[in-house]
């Protein structure tokens, strides 16, 4: 399965595609939609939207993987946020994809076994799981995209694994 994850925001907007299942991920691409300093809002927004259009259209992802909302400290910071989550939402259903929400600690715990990682080691644990090594150069906006992306790889393995399990054990039960 090909994950493309989106770490939103009004100025950088981070994507980051990640394919495989768990021990075996592939790098496929990121990087970062940049809007144009003193843009109005609304053109930074269609500038999000035609980008992750763009970047479903040519990398064909199965599925998009975002942040759930978090509690900011400044209301309009998060109003932002909001509202390019909403973009990368709108360009999901456009495309008929399916669109899965993590905490920011679940995709903590998923790349780095810690949920309460800091950015840098979110950022060496990306480039680990996906063998990187120092190249590409990525931004922290796309590290954090890619870490979405293989928080979901990670999950979607073991929720199979998980509902596999408990479907022999209803199995077993009925056969009692």
């Amino acid at each position: 399965m090909r994950v493309l994850g989106v770490d939103p925001g009004s100025a950088v907007t981070g994507f980051g595609i990640v394919e495989g299942a768990p021990g075996n991920f592939r790098y496929v691409a990121a990087g970062t939609i940049r809007s144009r300093p003193g843009q109005p809002m609304t053109e930074r927004l269609r500038t999000i939207h035609a980008r992750l259009l763009a970047i479903v259209d040519e990398f064909a992802p199965g599925a998009l993987s975002l942040e759930r909302n978090f509690v900011a400290r400044n209301v309009q910071s998060a109003f932002r946020i909001g509202e390019a989550r909403a973009v990368a939402m709108l360009a999901a259903a456009e495309r008929e994809l399916p669109l899965y929400e993590y905490p920011p600690n679940t995709v903590k715990l998923a790349v780095a076994a810690f949920g309460h990682a800091d950015k840098e080691q979110i950022a060496y644990m990306v480039r680990r799981t996906l063998g990187l090594g120092s190249a590409p150069e990525l931004a922290s906006d796309a590290t954090d995209a890619l870490a979405l992306a293989v928080c979901h790889l990670s999950r979607a393995g073991t929720a199979r694994l998980r509902d596999g399990v408990e479907r022999r054990s209803r199995a077993a039960r009925r056969h009692s």
